[in-house]
């Protein structure tokens, strides 16, 4: 029986690893999508996202987000195949 458990919970990480996040347009999305796509952007870091576009204007590149407070390149490195801005 704990062999059972064990491997429904290791079928259970395993699963919820494989789900990717779907690209999302940084200029256009609110806050609470950018957040559910990108991989270690939360909901602070997502409305810093929206904050930047209204005081700054659109990203014209998605390596642009790198300008935003509390995004640097490593997070970028991570989520560059789901960021749009077009």
């Amino acid at each position: 029986m704990k062999t059972i458990n064990t491997l429904a919970a290791l079928a259970a990480l395993t699963f919820s690893s494989l789900t990717a996040a779907a690209p999302v347009n940084i200029n256009t999305a609110p806050a609470s999508e950018i957040a559910d796509a990108l991989n270690g952007i939360g909901m602070s870091k997502a409305q810093a996202i929206v904050d930047y576009r209204s005081a700054y204007g659109n990203f014209s590149q998605a390596d642009e987000i790198v300008f935003v407070r509390g995004i640097g390149e490593s997070t970028f490195e991570k989520n560059k195949d789901d960021i749009l801005v077009k």
